[in-house]
């Protein structure tokens, strides 16, 4: 068996057990005041245990024997953390049974190397678990936790779970989000000849202000070409790091803020995504300042890929191609009665 180890179990005198490991837990009782394990299994004893032993009674131990190449479950895991964990996380460096978590040291976008994470967890005795990638996290939240499995375990296979983290650059890591002073062109012949009463402004202000941003200007466009990319462009100029384009992103021949926003000088431009709401989506950027086209979908659902990406762009992340294809899965709403998220499927 992979897991299985070479260290021996014996019964030794107490005053023989100065770094042996603890195979059994050790209970002590005083009445009135506790009940409870004085020495939990895998304690490794100390100099100063063996008085309070003598206390509780004990004269002879149980105890385990690391062998040549075997670990205890808490070396493990300390191992295991100082190489999972990347930017932005922290971990208590008093593990218990084996087991660490690690937290957020600030709010942000929790990111989790995937692929890196199943590696690990195909090696024989590792275990870690975690919350989504892409998701926010406060401050001192728990983000991944990990264990040895066996009390003792063979370091080859801490060895290797550690090479993968390193290769990998950590599994964890937690990316501060940006508050960029925003710009918003709402377009649309209805809105800007004042058919219709424009909603897009306030929904989108109080989406920004979830993440201390400013939405410093608002523009009324009709669906012409030209007029869109010039608020594009003003906005640029005025040094703004957030433009976001509001309407015309269907295939509708009125519709023409996707070609608006190329003609602005948009590159990487990416237009249509495998999530719904949020099909028509469009992210591109000018420069450093990200341009994001929102589809009609935003102003008519609680939550839409505009909700799934906004963080990641505000993360600094520039979004391709092969990122909205990997949202597909997870990428479907079930559009509830009373929308739950993030505490839902829904891209995941």
């Amino acid at each position: 068996m992979g897991n299985k180890f070479k260290g021996s179990a014996e019964i030794i005198p107490v005053d023989k057990a100065i770094g042996k490991v603890l195979a059994h837990d050790i209970t002590e009782i005083r009445p009135g005041n506790f009940k409870g394990a004085a020495f939990k299994k895998g304690h490794i004893l100390g100099e100063q245990d063996i008085p309070h032993l003598r206390r509780l009674g004990k004269e002879h131990l149980f105890v385990l024997d690391l062998g040549p190449g075997e670990l205890h479950e808490d070396e493990a895991a300390l191992r295991l953390v100082k190489a999972f964990a990347g930017s932005g996380i922290h971990y208590d460096d008093s593990p218990s049974e084996g087991k660490i978590s690690l937290r957020s040291a600030h709010k942000g976008l929790l990111k989790v190397n995937v692929q890196a994470l199943m590696e690990i967890n195909l090696v024989p005795g590792i275990s870690c678990a975690s919350r989504h990638n892409n998701g926010i996290v406060e401050k001192d939240e728990i983000v991944a936790a990990t264990r040895a499995i066996p009390l003792i375990i063979e370091e080859r296979f801490v060895q290797t779970a550690v090479h993968t983290a390193k290769s990998a650059g950590g599994i964890f890591s937690v990316r501060e989000l940006t508050q960029p002073d925003t710009g918003l062109v709402i377009t649309g012949n209805e809105v800007y000849h004042g058919l219709i009463e424009d909603k897009f402004a306030p929904l989108i202000r109080k989406k920004l202000q979830t993440y201390g941003c400013r939405l410093r200007e608002t523009l009324f466009t009709p669906d012409d070409k030209g007029k869109i990319r010039d608020a594009i462009t003003g906005f640029l100029e005025e040094g703004l790091g957030l433009i976001l384009v509001a309407g015309g992103m269907s295939v509708d021949p009125d519709d023409v803020s996707r070609m608006a926003i190329s003609e602005a000088g948009a590159e990487d431009v990416v237009y249509g995504t495998p999530v719904l709401p949020g099909a028509m989506f469009l992210y591109g950027h000018l420069g450093k300042v990200p341009v994001l086209g929102l589809p009609a979908c935003v102003l008519y659902y609680h939550t839409t890929i505009f909700d799934l990406l906004l963080p990641r762009v505000l993360a600094g992340e520039k979004i391709t191609r092969v990122d909205l294809a990997a949202m597909a899965h997870g990428g479907l709403c079930l559009n509830c009665d009373e929308c739950r998220y993030p505490r839902c499927s829904f891209g995941k």
